[in-house]
């Protein structure tokens, strides 16, 4: 009886310091600042540089559209540009259901441009609730704040589309670490494309190439092994996608290849005569959206290459694609 009551008062004790500590996190966190009184003036400048960046390097337009998946790489469906809505739960590796914004005019109306600045750098929205990071805010958070600036600027642009989306709904314990995730921003200032190799850190870290690429394991990425590719993406009829390694490597990587080689890869999707044929269920397919990045200036591509090409190779061969139902 007395080791009964030990064990009693020492698991009410454990629940009393994890209740405290869930309280704290809860209530206490995040804690990134207030939004920054902040008015971006939208210019010419600013719109074309934030329809570059939100396009072809951050990709906002990816996640915050339909993507037609009947057709290779899942080009964006007309009309849908920017209306959010976009379900990514369980089935694709989610711990929850995580529906992606409406970002234009419509969507963002109620955002100062303080509160835009915050919810893309840091994940915190209008209300202080943390975002899970499936929007690379951790990364974002990292770039030139005139070229955050722009992205507002683009985002105020956008075609009002009508799209009321849901809340996202993530599961314990998830709910509770999501509020642990956000940072304070650290921008960084974005270097002269005439230093190749900074250019390219700071463009691979604005496009997010390490999320993909690297492993991921237990909700975040095995870092020792970043740009080795390998991470999982299922497709509903539960075919999966794997990222190829981008590491150095001669056999399993890029160490073989070219800077013009690495460059006409993603020009071939940005060509004005391609099509993207269509593909059926279990057929190959991928969630790399190549006609996005595909239309990156050709300089900012050859910066990347360059950057890439400072990453230790690590060993790793991937199976690309396995049909639904395929045993590895």
């Amino acid at each position: 009886m007395k080791f009964l009551k030990i064990a009693g008062v020492i698991l009410f004790l454990l629940l009393v310091v994890v209740g405290g500590i869930i309280i704290y996190v809860k209530t206490a966190l995040p804690s990134v600042g207030e939004p920054e009184d902040v008015t971006v003036e939208i210019t010419p400048a600013r719109v074309e540089r934030g329809r570059y960046l939100a396009w072809s390097v951050n990709v906002c337009m990816d996640c915050h559209s339909t993507r037609d998946w009947s057709k290779f790489s899942g080009p964006l469906t007309p009309g849908t540009i920017g209306q959010g809505g976009e379900r990514f739960d369980e089935t694709v590796g989610m711990p929850g259901v995580i529906l992606s914004r409406n970002i234009t005019p419509i969507g963002i109306k109620r955002y100062t441009d303080g509160e835009l600045l915050r919810v893309i750098t840091t994940g915190v929205t209008k209300e202080g609730r943390a975002m899970f990071p499936l929007m690379p805010y951790l990364y974002y958070g990292k770039m030139d704040r005139e070229d955050v600036y722009s992205v507002i600027a683009y985002l105020r642009t956008l075609d009002p589309v009508t799209n009321e989306v849901p809340e996202s709904k993530l599961k314990f314990p998830m709910n509770v670490m999501v509020n642990t995730i956000p940072q304070k921003a650290e921008p960084q200032k974005r270097p002269d494309p005439s230093d190749q190799l900074a250019h390219g850190a700071y463009l691979v870290n604005a496009s997010g190439c390490i999320e993909c690429h690297t492993p991921f394991e237990k909700g975040k990425i095995v870092r020792e092994f970043a740009f080795s590719g390998g991470r999982e993406f299922q497709f509903p009829d539960g075919s999966v996608v794997r990222s190829a390694n981008i590491t150095t490597h001669p056999q399993t990587g890029i160490g073989n290849w070219t800077s013009a080689q690495f460059v006409a890869r993603f020009k071939l999707f940005a060509d004005s005569t391609y099509i993207p044929p269509a593909v059926k269920p279990g057929e190959f397919n991928t969630i790399m959206p190549w006609t996005m990045y595909g239309r990156m200036k050709q300089e900012d591509l050859e910066a990347i290459f360059a950057y890439l090409k400072t990453i230790a190779p690590i060993e790793r061969k991937v199976t690309l694609f396995t049909p639904a139902g395929t045993k590895m």
